[in-house]
């Protein structure tokens, strides 16, 4: 058989976990890889998009010394495959002639093959690529060892730019593309259907490589899959797992086809959700470098949650819980924060906040001589225990978690420095009933790849009871918001739908509770500005997907 009449391709499929800005430690993760697929018997490694750099890599891309980086392990894996192994096929950005690119470099018999630039270049929600680099021109296909390569890169299968349907014309025989496609709910569906729609169009076999991992509030959850030219499914990879797989196609007919790979069943909604959290919490902690965390324990369901999904991300023996009552937590909230702690196995204190919280009230006692106590004095409360956090975090270098949801961070129901120190949110993009199922979810399950306990971790009195931030007697959330599964619907309509409020009002909901809801999501982005990022899991969360003014005095009335 020679090349040129190749009837059988063996691709290895990698969705691994780069760091953005490593490129020494993606460059080995390469090598590696590459190894891993030359023991399979592969002729080609597909990596993903930016591998080399990480993605997304932002304005790393300006600086001149990290491009030369990227290039020079380009360089280096090229001269890798001299050795007769597995090509390769890897992102990484390229400082071209006329500017930066987001590029594609083939690799084969010691040398590179081919740059391939990105045509079709993101620049909403997550995406901000028109800003650091600069469009490819339209591509064609790539001679590798007699199989002509389409390689579309990510975004240029989303879109009706016709750089598919050009490659097909050109007499590409397959679509090898690499992405760096992130989380959200729903979003394995929304690519099978793009990828579907480039597959009739061409008529040509596809192959959908994903990058994984955790990258700032970004989660890339693998999932990598492939169709026929038939529009059956190929292949299918595991989602939130790093893995390379080895997909046999063979030609029939002058058609490709997958004559072998994985069928891995992806999980259902609730697990995926969870698992992305535990995924980018992982991530986020151990990429920078923390050896360990600590959180409040508040007996209360989202501080529960946080502490469940760290001991799942870290284990057990890296994450610290500290009480901190004052004289309005109840008994209930200390036993049940007790029991938490005991049910995930990990570090339990307690740290009693009344004289400070005292110190501080006698220090403004003048200042506030003639005024009503209210909510500046409860929220005192809320910046001591920020302020003892810290303090702890500094002394023993652990990151704090902070713990607010999606909820509370929509309408401002946080206290700036206060519960809203801290360094990482995993459940900052999750409304409250959202965290209401994953606890129970998680009560019943465990999710591989954890390190956590079985059995009920989240007592179930916490998840019963009325919710409270116990700043004043007999306090619950409710005096002060709409009951949750109102709020969260209202929430969803105005964040994730942009819906006017008639249409809001129109689903049955109360006009002036719609508008003081409204009022209240506008007044509060000054503080989501100066919160902590938090794992993405809706289609647009706060900050890079939804970026409002914070002087705002537009109401839709």
């Amino acid at each position: 058989m020679t090349d040129n009449n190749r009837t059988t391709l063996r691709i290895a499929v990698a969705q691994l976990n780069p760091t953005v800005g490593d490129v020494a430690g993606n460059l080995a993760k390469a090598r590696e890889a590459r190894a891993d697929a030359a023991r399979q018997g592969a002729d080609l490694l597909l990596l993903t998009e930016l591998f080399i750099s990480g993605y997304p890599p932002e304005d790393l891309v300006l600086k001149p010394a990290f491009l030369k980086a990227c290039h020079a392990a380009i360089d280096a894996l090229a001269a890798d495959t001299a050795d007769g192994g597995p090509g390769v096929v890897v992102g990484f950005p390229r400082q071209g002639v006329t500017g930066r690119h987001n590029s594609v470099a083939v690799l084969d018999g010691g040398r590179i093959l081919v740059f391939r630039d990105k045509l079709d270049l993101p620049n909403y929600g997550e995406f901000d690529e028109k800003r650091v680099f600069v469009e490819g021109a339209m591509p064609g296909p790539v001679n590798f060892r007699g199989v002509r390569l389409g390689i579309p890169i990510c975004e240029e299968i989303w879109n009706e730019m016709g750089v598919c349907e050009t490659l097909a014309e050109s007499g590409a025989e397959i679509l090898l593309v690499p992405n760096g496609s992130p989380y959200y709910r729903g979003k394995v569906d929304v690519r099978y259907q793009v990828a579907l729609r480039q597959v009739i169009e061409t008529g040509l076999p596809m192959v959908f490589a994903n990058q994984l991992g955790g990258q700032d509030e970004l989660v890339f959850d693998g999932a990598s899959f492939g169709l026929n030219a038939d529009k059956s499914l190929a292949f299918q990879m595991s989602q939130f797992e790093e893995t390379i797989a080895l997909v046999t196609w063979k030609k029939e007919n002058g058609i490709w086809r997958c004559d072998g790979g994985p069928m891995s069943k992806l999980p259902e909604q609730e697990e995926a959700d969870y698992r992305a959290c535990v995924l980018g919490f992982r991530d986020y902690v151990n990429k920078n470098g923390f050896k360990n965390v600590i959180l409040g324990l508040s007996g209360g369901i989202d501080s529960a949650i946080c502490a469940a999904i760290a001991v799942d991300a870290l284990g057990e023996e890296r994450v610290r819980c500290v009480m901190l009552p004052y004289r309005y937590t109840s008994k209930e909230s200390l036993s049940d924060a007790a029991a938490c702690a005991k049910a995930l196995g990990c570090r339990y204190d307690i740290v009693p906040i009344e004289a400070p919280v005292t110190g501080f009230m006698d220090a403004l006692s003048d200042l506030f001589e003639g005024t009503e106590s209210g909510i500046t004095e409860e929220n005192l409360q809320s910046r001591a225990r920020g302020t003892i956090l810290m303090a702890i975090s500094n002394k023993f270098g652990s990151m704090v978690v902070t713990t607010g949801n999606k909820s509370e961070m929509s309408v401002g129901y946080a206290t700036l420095y206060g519960d809203m120190n801290g360094g990482f949110n995993p459940i900052k993009d999750l409304y409250k009933m959202q965290v209401y199922a994953l606890s129970r979810w998680r009560n019943t399950t465990v999710p591989p790849g954890v390190l956590g306990p079985s059995g009920e971790v989240i007592p179930k009195n916490i998840i019963d009871k009325a919710p409270s931030a116990e700043l004043r007697p007999n306090q619950t959330d409710q005096d002060s918001l709409p009951p949750y599964p109102i709020l969260d619907d209202i929430l969803e309509c105005l964040v994730e739908n942009e819906m006017g409020t008639e249409e809001i009002v129109a689903r049955g909901h109360d006009e002036a509770t719609v508008h003081r809801i409204e009022h209240l999501l506008y007044i509060a982005e000054y503080k989501r500005r100066q919160s902590a990022p938090g794992v993405k899991i809706t289609k647009k969360n706060f900050g890079r997907d939804r970026r409002y003014p914070i002087t705002n005095r537009f109401r839709d009335r």
